[in-house]
Formats: structure tokens, sequence, C-alpha cells
């Protein structure tokens, strides 16, 4: 692991647990076991190393649906991105934390946001499809992807709080976000 790799997971663990607002960028010099002046050769500033650790996980993400495949029907698609991105942050808690923590923040810039935005478009060109063959409703597919983001970040609130994982909730879910915007 590079010496910024090990800031830039360190200071991911350390922000998902003590919040970004307080955490000064010294802890996380001090979790990374680095000084200050390597944090600040990397990362003049709190705000540059968020927008990094959010590029990073929008990445990751992104290559999680590589393989999304589009001769599928729309439906068997739809449920797949749904049960992969799921599966994505129940494997990365501390994505799911921090993705949490910041999805509307201010402090993710216009550029990280475009990167984001990038990660989701395998989805956002089946709910076009969709739409175009009247498989979709017929709304904005910014207000569908909305929906959708909302309903995968519900459920993974709820997943993590639960002491008894529940297999068949998940198949429910899918099940009711598609039958809220199928046709």
């Amino acid at each position: 692991m590079t010496k910024k790799q090990a800031i830039l997971s360190s200071a991911l663990k350390i922000l998902t647990e003590k919040g970004v607002h307080n955490t000064p960028m010294s802890a996380i010099a001090k979790a990374a076991g680095t000084g200050m002046g390597t944090i600040y050769n990397y990362f003049p500033n709190k705000e540059l190393l968020i927008n990094e650790i959010y590029i990073n996980i929008k990445e990751e993400e992104k290559s999680t649906l590589k393989d999304f495949d589009l001769k599928k029907p729309i439906k068997t698609q739809f449920e797949g991105y749904f049960a992969l991105i799921i599966d994505f942050f129940i494997n990365n808690p501390d994505y799911f934390k921090f993705m949490e923590q910041l999805q509307a923040s201010p402090i993710i810039t216009k550029e990280s946001k475009s990167v984001g935005e990038k990660a989701v478009l395998p989805v956002y060109e089946l709910l076009v499809r969709g739409k175009q063959e009247r498989i979709i409703k017929s709304i904005d597919i910014n207000e569908i992807l909305m929906f959708v983001g909302g309903a995968i970040l519900s459920y993974l609130r709820w997943y993590f709080n639960q002491s008894e994982k529940k297999q068949a909730s998940l198949k429910n879910q899918i099940q009711m976000v598609w039958d809220a915007i199928k046709e």
C-alpha cells in the first residue's frame, strides 16, 4: 500500500467513525501513521481528501457494474443492479457510512459528482431504454433515480441496524421498487 493509499484508507475509517466535521487532518495523519507534511503533500486540504475518497468509492461502484448485460430483459437487469449495489455496500460498510454522510454535502464538488453520475450510467441507460419500450413509467429519469437511490439507502440503513439478517427482505425490496417504477 502506498503512503497515499494508507492516508485514504485511514481517512475513510476515521471519517466514518468520528464524522467529517469532528475529524481534523491531524487525526487522519496519526491514524495513517504519517506526518502532517506528508498529508498536505498529497492533499492540501480536507475537502480534496474527502473528494478523492468519494471518487474512489464511485470508481469501485462503477466497476461492480462493468459486467452489466444490456441484452437481458429490463426487469432482470434492474433486479441485478439493485442486488449488486446492495451487495457492494454490504461488503464495504465504511463506504456506505461515508456516502450516507456526504452524498448531499456541499463538500463534494461538481467534478466529483460528475464522476459519481458516470458510475450509474448503465442504470441511467437502462431506465431510458425501459421508458422508450414503455416498461418503465414515463417519469423524469432523474426522479426515478432519486426514488431508486432512496430505496437503496433506506434498505441499507435498515440492514445495518438489524441484529438478524433476513434473506427474503432484499428480494421483497427489489420487487416493491420494481412495482413502483414499472409501467
